[in-house]
């Protein structure tokens, strides 16, 4: 993995600098400045700059991008779309499938512009559409052919960016590109997007009359399966174009033209379970094209007019051909300018395209352009609309006593964690790709990475983002209707990625924090099926990871030993990741418990077995001899220290039965042992952040009478696995697992075992923090959500208070509305409807959150350094 570079590094040899409302890359050394202009650099134009937003200004979209690895990266693009946008945009440097974004930010050359729905970086792509701008010599060649015709090529139809003129918001971005190779001109590109609409405006300047602007867009290209870039295979893709296109909404706006069509390009297509393959085959996304000529304030510029247009099937040229179908397709218009009286080779031609996306149908596609970005409107107002959603959200949280690189991270956090799921909903309806129709429904998402994101991510948005999950819920729902199963990782449909059923997880916890607004009895069944029912030829059937050709995975090995009375394991011998399944599984048969506790369930037949159960299975694995968890065969022998494990090891699972602490401190033989065994675990290095199965560790200490510890480990985290810069995030981002931590850490708590309802405190990392939580969802009578409305009395404001956080990591005392808190936890029915939390801390180890022993034992220990 690669390691975070310090601040210090930064300030020495960046290649990013801050202007007014976003992030300017250019070259050389340069400097970090908020809310100013630069001499080297240029900031975000006053027109995309409103609302003014502190927060919003604050995000670096580069945080997570870099990393000389996929797992050295946080997987993340600078991508423009409102929060849980359907299909995000974003400037293509490269090809991407299964361990490959479309963006790195240390390419020197941009190919094209992507509707890209790839919600990580080990997950595929479906159906993108790109855009491409360019130059291409009109007239004939030698041998009769036309010169006019741009390039497919990836390569060939890269450009280069020019230094210093990238500029990235969640909402706008910018870049200069220039035609290094061929010297036909220069082309601007400006973006924006909404959920299901990509907003691009062309500022074309040719170098010479004979050089005209043209628009490649790509409908299917070679896709790379798996993550082996040989293995390419070729979607079926359709296009239609059509000359002058109106708008039925605006009447008199009329298009240049429309480019229409689809693919059905699903790289993770090969890891579909096979009951619900044959529909979700039926999978395409569709686009509409629409070209508009755009006006601009240089005296040079002229209004486009359509100069040509054609189809470019698998390298032939097709001109003048309105539609056309099979892989390797592409269509492309030719444009020249009108308007200024002259053809001096300086003039410009700007051109705007709006691209809706749609996974219904194309007519869908071209509505929410209607709806979304008309071509009555502007860029400029796009990209406000856009703007204007990030802060809502982001202007709810005020931070004091952080630095500008906190405030980076920080802030980016909350953009990345509101990201996915991200939407599906198409105006009231949704195809499925388990029965391959479309529905109609209120609200339906896709990009559930569950295994990742149950640990904190969901918990944040059931906090912050409330109104979202009971859409978010009844999606899952919908999903277990139409296919059978609850998701584990669904993009697009079940993909069977990562173990357990962790969706039984976020379900109960949205229950057990007392959210409404979808259906407790179906979301009760569906959890109690995951509890009880095992997939298909479970003794047979391994489960490896990205195994093709296999049904649903869901609980593996319930049947075969982890349900069998007497033994409790998942057999490694018959299950991949057999350790980790079965601290999972009794993970989730807690959560399964405690739903079924709050919706008021059989004590006897239902919830005290699902306890039970939960509370014995983890420890099938403890080995008394090694004092680790350790895999086990179906005879009960064990199968190794390294048997058995995802993204983890012995340690840090050993760590991870986070339903039962008391039962692990006991296994370690109290506390002062197993904070022995902690600190063996972090100072000999075994603690790997980059990977999810570490996260809640660091909070354990807090649990066994050592809330000391706790609060230099995360503070230690925090500092070495985040900054402001491309290799800011230690590891995948995972739909806002990692960032999640971070928000969490900084506010003093981290909810370990999320289902409980109680968060554990560590260490907050600023002197205040002010969050005005969101309205709850409301229950309607049809049982979905809507909001309370935020009138004065509806407002919800938790506040933190940490005076001298920055410098002090250490807690002498914690009040929560008022109440002393003794125990480091603290209840989520204590903040839902806000509250105030106050922090008293020290810069010394204090006895708050410490046993006495413990104490004594670290009396000489120095202090950590901040």
């Amino acid at each position: 993995m690669s390691v975070p570079q310090t601040a210090g590094a930064r300030r020495t040899s960046s290649t990013w600098i801050f202007g007014t409302g976003g992030l300017v890359v250019g070259l050389g050394v340069v400097a970090c400045f908020v809310g100013s202009a630069l001499a080297l650099g240029v900031v975000v134009p006053p027109e995309f700059a409103v609302p003014r937003s502190e927060a919003f200004d604050a995000v670096n979209a580069l945080i997570g991008n870099g990393g000389d690895t996929p797992n050295g990266s946080g997987g993340m693009i600078p991508s423009t779309a409102p929060p849980f946008g359907m299909t995000r945009w974003v400037a293509q440097t490269h090809r991407n499938f299964v361990s490959r974004t479309p963006y790195n930010w240390t390419s020197e050359r941009i190919h094209g512009f992507q509707g890209t729905r790839q919600p990580a970086i080990w997950m595929g792509e479906s159906a993108p559409v790109g855009v491409v701008p360019g130059f291409v010599e009109v007239g004939v060649d030698e041998d009769g052919g036309a010169r006019g015709v741009p390039s497919v090529d990836f390569e060939e139809r890269g450009m280069k960016k020019v230094p210093g003129t990238e500029v990235i918001t969640p909402s706008y971005y910018r870049v200069e590109l220039e035609d290094d190779r061929k010297g036909r001109g220069r082309v601007v590109v400006e973006q924006s997007a909404t959920s299901r609409v990509g907003h691009l405006r062309f500022t074309f300047r040719p170098s010479s009359p004979s050089f005209v602007p043209s628009v490649l867009v790509e409908v299917s290209r070679p896709s790379v399966i798996t993550s082996d870039e040989t293995n390419v295979t070729f979607p079926h893709g359709q296009v239609f174009i059509s000359p002058h296109h109106g708008d039925p909404v605006t009447g008199p706006h009329t298009a240049l033209l429309e480019i229409s069509g689809f693919n059905d390009e699903r790289q993770d297509s090969i890891i579909t379970p096979t009951s619900i393959a044959e529909h979700a085959a039926k999978f395409k996304g569709y686009f509409s094209a629409q070209f508009t000529s755009s006006s601009s304030s240089t005296p040079s510029s002229s209004s486009a007019i359509l100069h040509s247009f054609g189809i470019l099937k698998n390298g032939t040229n097709l001109l003048g051909t309105n539609a056309n179908s099979g892989a390797l397709l592409s269509a492309y218009a030719l444009f020249s300018g009108q308007g200024n009286g002259t053809e001096k080779a300086d003039s410009e031609v700007v051109l705007e395209i709006r691209v809706g996306t749609s996974f219904i149908s194309d007519e869908a596609a071209r509505g929410h352009i209607s709806n979304e970005a008309p071509l009555s409107g502007t860029l400029e107002q796009t990209a406000r609309t856009v703007r204007e959603a990030w802060v809502e959200k982001l202007d709810r949280i005020q931070i004091e006593g952080a630095t500008q690189e906190q405030k980076e991270v920080f802030y980016t956090s909350l953009f990345h964690a509101l990201q996915y799921p991200n939407e599906q909903i198409e105006n009231g309806k949704y195809w499925s790709g388990y029965d391959g129709h479309v529905h109609e429904a209120e609200e339906s998402y896709t990009g559930y990475s569950i295994w990742d994101t149950y640990r904190a991510a969901w918990a944040w948005q059931i906090l912050f983002s409330p109104e979202r999950i009971p859409g978010m819920i009844t999606s899952m729902l919908a999903d277990f209707k139409e296919g059978g199963w609850l998701p584990m990782w669904k993009n697009v449909v079940e993909t069977n990625i990562m173990v357990g059923t962790h969706a039984d997880s976020l379900i109960a916890e949205a229950v057990v924090k007392g959210l409404n607004g979808f259906d407790r009895e179906l979301a009760w069944e569906a959890v109690w099926k995951d509890a009880t029912v095992a997939p298909e030829n479970d003794w047979t059937t391994n489960y490896y990871d990205r195994e093709e050709n296999v049904d649903y995975e869901v609980r593996a090995g319930l049947t075969s030993v982890y349900g069998v009375d007497g033994q409790g394991w998942v057999a490694d011998d018959v299950h991949s990741e057999s350790a980790s399944r079965t601290l999972d599984y009794a993970y989730d048969d807690y959560a399964a418990a405690q739903l079924a506790k709050t919706l008021g369930k059989s004590e006897e037949e239902i919830v005290n077995p699902l306890m039970a159960r939960a509370m014995r299975t983890a420890f099938t694995l403890w080995n008394e001899e090694t004092g680790f968890m350790e895999a086990r065969n179906a005879d009960g022998s064990w199968a190794g220290d390294d048997a058995g494990w995802t993204e983890g090891d012995k340690w840090a699972y050993s760590f991870d039965v986070v339903h039962d602490i008391p039962g692990l401190i006991e296994r370690r033989g109290g506390n002062a042992s197993f904070v022995k065994s902690l600190d063996e675990h972090f100072d000999a290095g075994h603690n790997d952040h980059t990977n999810e199965p570490s996260h809640h560790i660091p909070y354990l200490y807090s649990l066994a009478g050592a809330a000391y510890k706790t609060q230099e480990r995360v503070r230690e985290i925090a500092r070495n696995d985040y900054n402001n810069t491309p290799v800011g995030l230690s590891g995948n981002e995972d739909c806002g697992q990692m960032s999640a931590w971070y928000i969490f850490s900084a506010m003093g708590f981290y909810p370990v075992s999320p289902a409980s309802g109680e968060y554990v405190v560590g260490s907050p990392f600023f002197d205040r923090l002010v969050i005005n939580l969101p309205p709850r969802p409301a229950e309607t009578s049809a049982g979905n959500a809507g909001t309370t409305g935020e009138g004065e009395a509806d407002r919800r404001v938790l506040t933190i208070t940490a005076r001298g956080a920055p410098t002090k990591l250490y807690i002498k005392s914690l009040t929560v509305n008022g109440e002393a808190v003794t125990w480091p936890v603290i209840r989520h029915d204590q903040i839902a409807d806000g509250g105030e939390i106050v922090f008293e801390m020290s810069d010394n180890i204090e006895a708050w959150g410490n046993g006495l022993l413990l104490l004594q034992e670290q009396s000489q220990v120095e202090h950590v350094e901040l």
